[in-house]
């Protein structure tokens, strides 16, 4: 075996696809290369075809640390679990591959994708669908391809597009969109834009489609020069699961019987017709067929159902639950849903429920990010659950699926150009969407709870956000765009895809497509029906919550930002962290500083306000003339040293102490008496501090005589004390000044 390799260049940016050399036991293994970044990307069928009445596919992305040069962290210092990203560029991966397959196959195939080198430059996300497609097809793998993957930028001031963009290109885009499909169909779509326009979304959508077309022809020029070093290309074939013409017609002659038993709007009733009907039309086959063509009828079953269903839709115009192809199921809507979270909401369309819980946080509570991607972390999370109660089902329960991951990441994309910087608002954000029940759409359902959730939280959007899945039905040589699916028109019929955005725009879209006659009409047609549903539940979300919480809930920490010089940093830290410690023990509230002076304190209550005060008087530079009721912390014979500020400290000289003259200091102050006094001096350059006392008490005007002194009034005044003093048998209390 030769190895091969194709450079080229496209739109900008250099390419390379490789074989030959590397996994020579796999049934197919290619290297895809953009810029210096590349990925190893193989394909394994197995040999035997498995009894399973599903496609078998496994696409698995495998980060490595080494390709950036670090070491993973951790006490195993090895990667483990797969990161959200590397999940997400494996559904990125399997999404357009799964319909490129014929139905019946039944070999399990096994997709890896591993990063051996990541630039920091260029991504290496959408190049691995590029390289699956050209290691399926030097496998001899039945599939109905090539397949690329492109992500379409848009440059803010010149409008131009950007396929495949650098970080750097994205980080400045208003627009990320990932399209992946054949040269003449689009079959995965995922996008986030900054409020995008329909029409600038479809014109971006038809520019990636020539783009993918562009590195589908790049991928057969690979193969005419692995046909040339290697010889011709054998495809293999594979036994594919075929329908029994017998048992075909005796399941499809109960069709009306189906289109009846579909017809109920309550998810749960349907699901017991047809079940009902299903386990009628079993009792149609002896025993031994039964048990022989046991996936083929379930197959079949399955299929008649699909069947009913579209053409139900098609032929009448009627939905399983009797609404027309626009119309949106009935919606609740409620703010303010739990006490004392931070922000809540809850939304429900038709069957389907999903409560959405805003928890506010400190920044250094953000999220850190241990990836090969150049990103940190992120203050903005979105976490999205689906329990198997929700379906009326039982289940494990543990750390999220990749479904899960997917539609928690769709609904943080379709918020984010929404939320406010953390410079404006300096929060770390995490909302949690729990889905309660489902019946389609539920991400969708996520994205508006969660706005809602948002706002009762007092967090200041840009714009509320909405969002409605849209599916479509392609049976009979008829089309039909539907608002709203539920479940079943999602499972059986033929694309689904969410939209998501404002009033002024789209802020993310997903799609898989199932049907390759997805035309621009149809997409045009789709888009504008989201735009109307959006509005509409824009607009009862609206009636419920108008806008977002100007006062926030008192369960919910009020962050206070102070900007500090430099230099009072360690003042405010203290040595060891001994300072800050203290203030968080005494205040109650969480302080952060950042290394340019930033100070963030956190708290509920007036505890931040307390540690505000205090950090304040730390950094607080005195002025000659400012009066402040200190604590005498030190005597001398000279004078006594009173704490006005936090670690600043003045001389109040014996002169100044009283009126007239002072033979001892101790006869007039001691530690921890609280004492009214005036700056009268700063030095300049050391910073000393010169003090007068105010009230000053009647001193000796008599100092050589035998007689003792008087105690003055101001002394005689104090509470009794309980701090035993030189030659008296009592004790004295001081107030601490908080």
């Amino acid at each position: 075996m030769a190895k091969v390799t194709h450079e080229f260049s496209l739109y900008g940016k250099d390419y390379a696809l490789e074989s030959g050399e590397l996994a020579k036991q796999a049934t197919g293994a290619v290297i895809v290369r953009q810029g210096d970044t590349e990925a190893l990307v193989t394909v394994v069928i197995s040999k035997e075809r498995k009894d399973f009445d599903f496609f078998p596919l496994t696409v698995d992305f495998i980060e490595k640390m080494y390709a950036v040069g670090r070491i993973p962290g951790g006490y195993l210092k090895r990667e483990a679990r797969p990161s959200e990203k590397a999940t997400l560029t494996a559904r990125m991966i399997d999404r357009p591959l799964r319909p490129s397959f014929s139905s019946g196959f039944r070999n399990e195939v096994q997709v890896v994708a591993m990063p051996l080198v990541a630039d920091q430059v260029n991504p290496v996300d959408v190049i691995c669908v590029m390289g699956a497609s050209s290691a399926l097809f030097l496998g001899g793998v039945p599939y109905e391809g090539p397949l690329a993957c492109v992500r379409i930028a848009r440059d803010p001031e010149s409008h131009e597009y950007i396929v495949n963009p650098t970080y750097a290109e994205r980080e400045k885009s208003d627009l990320d969109l990932e399209l992946a499909g054949s040269s003449t169909f689009i079959s995965m779509l995922e996008a986030s834009g900054d409020e995008v326009s329909e029409e600038d979304m479809l014109d971006a959508m038809a520019f990636g489609q020539e783009a993918i077309a562009a590195f589908c022809q790049e991928q057969e020029k690979f193969f005419e020069k692995w046909a040339e070093a290697n010889g011709p290309i054998e495809q293999k074939e594979y036994e594919l699961d075929e329908p029994d013409p017998a048992i075909h017609e005796k399941i499809f002659a109960y069709f009306a019987d189906m289109e009846e038993a579909l017809k109920d709007p309550d998810k749960t009733k349907r699901i017991e017709n047809v079940n009902a009907l299903k386990g009628k039309i079993k009792e149609q086959f002896d025993e031994e067929t039964l048990a022989e063509k046991s996936i083929e009828i379930a197959a079949e079953l399955k299929d008649l159902e699909k069947h009913a269903m579209r053409t139900m839709v098609v032929e009448t115009g009627e939905r399983v639950d009797g609404r027309t192809n626009t119309e949106i199921r009935p919606l609740m809507v409620k703010g303010d849903y739990l006490p004392l979270v931070h922000g809540s909401g809850l939304f429900q369309r038709g069957q389907t429920q999903v409560l959405s819980v805003c928890t506010l946080g400190m920044l250094n509570e953000w999220q850190r990010l241990d990836t090969i991607e150049p990103t940190e972390g992120k203050y903005y999370i979105h976490h999205y659950n689906f329990p198997p109660f929700c379906t009326g089902e039982t289940g494990r329960m543990g750390s999220p699926k990749r479904r899960e991951i997917g539609h928690g990441n769709l609904a943080e994309r379709a918020l984010l150009p929404v939320i406010p910087a953390t410079d404006e608002f300096p929060y770390t954000i995490r909302v949690v969407s729990e889905v309660m029940e489902s019946n389609g759409s539920s991400s969708m359902a996520s994205t508006c709870g969660s706005t809602l959730a948002l706002m009762d939280a007092g967090v200041p959007i840009k714009r509320p956000v909405s969002g409605i899945a849209m599916g479509l039905i392609q049976e009979n040589g008829k089309t039909v765009v539907l608002s709203d699916i539920q479940g079943l028109e999602d499972f059986l019929g033929d694309m689904d895809f969410k939209v998501t955005g404002t009033e002024k725009g789209i802020t993310a879209m997903q799609m898989d497509n199932k049907a390759t006659g997805l035309t621009p009409e149809i997409l045009e047609q789709a888009l504008k029906q989201a735009k109307e549903g959006r509005a509409f539940i824009l607009k009862t979300m609206l009636e419920a919550i108008p806008e977002y919480r100007k006062v926030m809930k008192e369960t919910t920490p009020k962050i206070i930002t102070l900007q500090v010089d430099k230099e009072k940093i360690r003042d405010i830290i203290g040595q060891g962290g001994k300072v800050i410690r203290g203030l968080q023990d005494e205040t109650g509230a969480t302080i952060e500083v950042e290394e340019d002076g930033t100070v963030y304190i956190s708290g509920t209550g007036s505890s931040g306000e307390l540690a505000k005060v205090r950090i304040e008087e730390i950094v607080k530079e005195p002025e000659a003339g400012e009066v402040y009721t200190g604590r005498v912390v030190g005597i001398q014979d000279f004078g006594a040293f009173v704490q006005i500020l936090p670690a600043k400290d003045g001389l109040l000289h014996i002169s100044r102490i009283a009126e007239g003259h002072v033979e001892k200091v101790d006869d007039y102050l001691n530690i921890g008496d609280e004492v009214e006094v005036k700056i009268l001096e700063v030095d300049p350059k050391s910073g000393k501090i010169s003090l007068d006392r105010l009230d000053k008490p009647e001193g000796d005007a008599t100092p050589q005589g035998g007689a003792s002194k008087p105690v003055s009034q101001h002394r005689a005044s104090r509470p009794t004390p309980d701090v035993g003093q030189p030659g008296q048998g009592e004790t004295r209390k001081f107030r601490r000044r908080h």
